[in-house]
């Protein structure tokens, strides 16, 4: 019984086996199925790099948003924050406001009057020099008056009036030629006088014999006094509060001394720097005349 069974199994064998091993289906569904799946064309258009390079590489408009000439303009474009602390206006301005200093500071003194009229007299303090000469001969008189805290400056018919007080010094230059030499000069006339005797002056005797007499002290005036108006070749001056004052002061009576009055150079220097330590000494802006 058992041989005579070998035919059902030789059929199921051989019919099951080719089955399985039917290999134009395993190639069909391997050729259908690795064509398109090894499809490179399909692969490379996933990975196309052409669009992937595009993309990558497209890098303009990752540029433009990190666009450094863009930023570059905005912060180095400064003149607009310039024009926003625009410095050359700020010093014009504050120019501006130093300027009527810097009229008074750069000379040491000018024309009285003219100082006046320009609105650059000092309120605070100042010196002004004024000489009175002889038409006849080189006989002189000069005054410095020293003043400070002026509460009022105004004009007159005689001159400029100063509502304050003030201290003035008297000198007195005589020629050698003057015919009343031996007068007290108080007791001269109005031309000729200052309110002064020989006691109250220190007087230096030039080498042509010209006497240049200086108050030992300077007189006080309270309340106001009145600067002449010059005539013919006399001056009033202003002298400002400077570090170079006092030189100023000694440089111009030099000058005034020796070219304008004829005496000799080396006298006109001991005569200046005798009046200007006069001056510094009885005439500072100390105390009741300080600003």
């Amino acid at each position: 019984m058992a041989t005579t069974a070998k035919p059902a199994a030789k059929t199921a064998a051989k019919p099951a086996a080719k089955t399985a091993a039917k290999k134009p289906a395993a190639k069909t569904t391997a050729k259908a199925g690795a064509k398109p799946a090894a499809k490179k064309p399909a692969a490379k258009s996933a990975a196309k790099k052409p669009a992937a390079k595009a993309t990558a590489a497209k890098k303009p408009a990752a540029k433009s948003a990190a666009k450094k000439p863009a930023a570059k303009a905005t912060a180095a474009k400064k003149p607009a924050a310039k024009a926003g602390a625009k410095k050359p206006a700020a010093k014009a301005s504050a120019a501006k406001k130093t300027s009527k200093k810097q009229d008074v500071a750069d000379v040491p003194f000018r024309n009285l009057f003219e100082a006046y009229s320009q609105g650059k007299l000092p309120f605070n303090h100042g010196y002004i020099v004024s000489s009175f000469f002889s038409e006849k001969s080189y006989y002189s008189k000069y005054e410095i008056v020293s003043y400070a805290g002026v509460k009022e400056i105004f004009p007159t018919a005689e001159g400029l009036t100063f509502v304050t007080g003030g201290k003035k010094l008297h000198i007195l230059l005589e020629p050698d030629t003057y015919s009343k030499k031996f007068q007290e000069p108080v007791s001269r006339s109005d031309e000729e006088r200052i309110p002064k005797r020989f006691a109250e002056l220190e007087t230096i005797t030039a080498s042509n014999q010209t006497k240049i007499m200086v108050a030992k002290e300077a007189d006080e005036s309270y309340g106001s006094f009145t600067v002449l108006r010059p005539t013919g070749i006399n001056f009033s001056v202003v002298f400002y509060q400077t570090p170079e004052l006092y030189q100023s002061f000694v440089d111009f009576f030099i000058e005034s001394f020796n070219r304008f009055r004829k005496v000799p150079a080396i006298d006109a220097k001991k005569a200046a720097q005798l009046i200007t330590a006069t001056v510094k000494k009885s005439m500072g802006f100390e105390g009741e005349y300080s600003s």
